[in-house]
């Protein structure tokens, strides 16, 4: 005789509702310690972020009820010649101060890294003035290169040099802002620095031995190396660059001499509007001639121009570490 045994399928319904109950406690308790988050995006990024399309919409002057326009705003800011005038001023400190600060915060960084001894206090005081409040570093700047009498132009006239009129010049004035700029760079220059000592010092051991000097070294593997960290450095730059606002106006207010106590001048944008930056210009329609639709129209476009920039350089960048990981992209 031959046994059989019939197979008896055991409802399994128990064990199934237990992992969704399961999955969906762990779901609540990433949404309880995320909501405080959240919520607060929501409330002081996105609810405005939306507002401030909506209000470029519009005819709106903090009085009375916005207006519906339509593309109004939109199509009156390119026949604004001032506003072009702004983007021609922001333009030039993204590529201009971009490329100064990554390179002076690469070339500190650098020396400091090569350093023996006095690392540390050397380290601290090139970090210090990234401290110092924008508006002190800027009239700290201009005290020193104030025309015939500030320090700077005293040394100057030591060699026989005629120094310009920095500030108060429309050919310097730029040039001086970004001076103030370089000075405070010291916490990207911190970020750099940590990323030059991570780099392992058995490349730099092996490259010498096979014949390479100081430079190649630092050419063919410093650079490779940090160039995550650059490219941060070129986002973080050129968001700084966009949002160029306070350097230049307290930089105009001081040049102009026209300033009162508290700071408030009707020369924004001195000498020659050469100091009138994009977020300037903006500053001045909301807060100057109440048209917050014009202005927010302005900020609409500032932040789609970042957004834009901040995305295509973040693309190239996963695209090189791809292409040096010898992924997809490769």
């Amino acid at each position: 005789m031959t046994a059989t045994l019939d197979r008896v399928d055991v409802p399994r319904t128990a064990p199934a509702r237990g992992r969704s109950r399961a999955r969906a406690r762990h779901r609540l308790t990433v949404l309880a310690f995320l909501a405080p988050a959240a919520i607060g995006f929501a409330l002081f990024f996105g609810y405005p972020l939306i507002a401030t399309v909506v209000f470029s919409f519009t005819r709106y002057d903090l009085i009375n009820p916005p207006e519906w326009i339509g593309l109004e705003n939109y199509a009156y800011m390119f026949g604004d010649k001032l506003f072009l005038t702004a983007v021609t001023n922001t333009l030039w400190f993204v590529v201009v101060l971009t490329f100064a600060r990554v390179v002076f915060a690469l070339g500190v960084a650098s020396v400091i890294a090569r350093l023996k001894s006095g690392v540390g206090l050397v380290r601290t005081l090139c970090y210090l003035p990234s401290l110092a409040p924008p508006v002190a570093a800027t009239l700290v700047f201009f005290l020193v290169m104030r025309p015939n009498d500030g320090p700077l132009d005293v040394v100057l006239g030591w060699f026989g040099i005629q120094s310009p009129l920095w500030f108060a010049d429309p050919a310097w004035s730029k040039a001086g802002i970004t001076a103030v700029m370089l000075w405070v760079s010291g916490d990207l220059m911190i970020i750099i620095l940590a990323a030059v000592l991570d780099v392992p010092q058995e490349q730099y051991e092996a490259a010498e031995l096979d014949g390479a000097g100081p430079l190649r070294r630092w050419w063919h593997i410093t650079l490779p190396s940090i160039s995550p960290v650059l490219m941060f450095g070129v986002v973080n730059s050129i968001i700084l660059a966009l949002q160029l606002f306070t350097q230049a106006v307290v930089a105009g207010s001081a040049a102009s001499g026209a300033a009162d106590l508290t700071g408030n001048t009707k020369y924004l944008g001195f000498p020659e509007n050469s100091t009138l930056t994009f977020p300037v210009w903006l500053y001045t329609q909301g807060f100057r001639y109440f048209d917050m639709g014009y202005a927010a129209a302005m900020a609409t476009v500032l932040f789609v121009i970042s957004f834009i920039a901040t995305a295509f350089l973040v693309q190239r960048m996963r695209r090189a570490s791809h292409q040096e990981e010898g992924g997809p992209g490769a």
